[in-house]
């Protein structure tokens, strides 16, 4: 079913979670072997399986904020909820939320929403110029090494500080609320206690992320009524084909596992 998202925007907080690098495969065989449990209370038919459009977090993340979220992996042209005003597009449809705007955070902010950034992997890091394009286009935007990708308690930081956040915003407004979850990424293996990436060391990661993004989203549903995009970005290669790491044209990085409710 086709969400009509022009009908949510003004209505609805908006949160948009990214499970960095995570795999469809990792993430739907660990839902189905009960290894996520506060995912699969909310997924009631699973994860759908979609392509993403950019195979490493920069420029998947610029095709997100633009409204090209990952595209089901099936043929056809598939409506979008999102798209910044654009002549020709046959993917945007009566449903869909057109805004006046590069980008959404831009677009939502004129709208009225209060657009907040809780970054996790280094193209969230505004220390370095390339690290700040991604988080400018928020009106409030967070990165420290305790969201990173080395920090073992990463995911329940970022969703303490994006509770802390919001709270902050006056009930009465909108929020678009976007993390980027770092945990999934490389190196992972410190969810399990290894020293080695691996499918398994993901899915130990995406287990310690399960006990905490369910949280976030009950905290907003509490707020206001929720329209919750779940994706990741892109996935990885640990050896398939002789491939490692992302960047790179394979089904393991092109297929990403995806969730989008109404709460």
């Amino acid at each position: 079913m086709t969400l009509d998202a022009r009908s949510l925007v003004g209505t609805h907080d908006i949160l948009l979670v990214t499970l960095d690098t995570l795999r469809y495969d990792v993430a739907q065989q660990a839902l189905e072997r009960g290894a996520t449990p506060g995912f699969a209370a909310l997924l009631k038919d699973g994860w759908e399986r979609r392509h993403t459009p950019g195979s490493f977090t920069y420029s998947a993340h610029h095709a997100f904020f633009a409204g090209f979220l990952p595209t089901p992996a099936r043929p056809g042209d598939h409506p979008r909820l999102f798209a910044a005003a654009f002549d020709g597009s046959v993917t945007t449809t009566e449903h869909t939320c057109v805004l006046d705007a590069a980008d959404l955070p831009t677009g939502l902010a004129n709208r009225g929403y209060h657009t907040i950034c809780i970054g996790g992997v280094g193209f969230f890091d505004k220390r370095t110029p390339l690290g700040s394009v991604l988080p400018a286009m928020f009106r409030e935007s967070h990165w420290s090494t305790d969201l990173g990708v080395t920090h073992p308690r990463s995911t329940e930081n970022q969703v303490a500080l994006a509770i802390r956040r919001v709270d902050a915003v006056p009930g009465d407004q909108r929020v678009l609320l976007f993390v980027n979850v770092s945990a999934l990424h490389q190196p992972n293996c410190i969810f399990s206690g290894g020293t080695t990436d691996s499918p398994e060391t993901m899915a130990a990661a995406l287990a310690y992320v399960d006990r905490h993004i369910p949280r976030l989203i009950a905290h907003m549903r509490r707020r206001a009524p929720l329209l919750c995009i779940l994706t990741s970005d892109h996935g990885t290669a640990y050896g398939e084909d002789g491939h490692t790491g992302h960047r790179r044209a394979h089904p393991v990085v092109w297929d990403v596992p995806y969730a989008e409710l109404v709460l």
